[in-house]
């Protein structure tokens, strides 16, 4: 079956071989960059298209840095509103951790990739925190490497739109 997102994953180059440390910590002999991928207008609008017609959600969410880009893409295909998770508190202006309307409503958090899964389950935590009723992330690329299941204690689904061993395969 044909994976429109895939393709355009390596024609853009978004795996890298060398030697990594990733944002767990985990060393790795490669490095899967959807951020600097999805700055190509083809493979931004066809995630975007992809999330916007596969699931279901009243706002589109990603943390800072790699989930802004990829939640306002999807905002704009879905017409749905988005909501930005901050990294870290800030202390000045307003101190929320959550910038849009989310309580009450069902949110769907973006990642462009996921190992370890702690960024996702942060993102989970600051938007129920906000209110947000979330029981699912999708995740551009995800590096089987335990989020699925870190996930799945807190009673969310994880749904991957590319595997790694699909990118290193090919």
């Amino acid at each position: 079956m044909a994976n429109p997102v895939l393709d355009l994953l390596i024609q853009y180059k978004a795996v890298e071989f060398g030697d990594f440390t990733l944002a767990s910590g985990a060393k790795s002999t490669y490095y899967v960059d959807v951020k600097t991928a999805i700055m190509q207008p083809a493979l931004l609008g066809e995630i975007a298209k992809e999330v916007a017609e596969r699931y279901e959600f009243e706002v589109v969410a990603g943390v800072a840095v790699g989930g802004v880009p990829l939640a306002v893409a999807v905002s704009l295909a879905s017409g749905k509103s988005c909501a930005i998770i901050r990294a870290a508190a800030k202390d000045h202006g307003k101190s929320e951790m959550v910038i849009g309307d989310v309580a009450g409503k069902r949110v769907l958090l973006i990642e462009d990739v996921t190992t370890s899964g702690g960024s996702s389950k942060y993102g989970v935590d600051e938007l129920r925190k906000a209110g947000a009723v979330i029981d699912s992330v999708v995740s551009v690329v995800d590096r089987d490497g335990g989020a699925a299941a870190l996930l799945a204690a807190d009673g969310v689904a994880l749904h991957p739109l590319v595997k790694a061993s699909e990118l290193l395969n090919r």
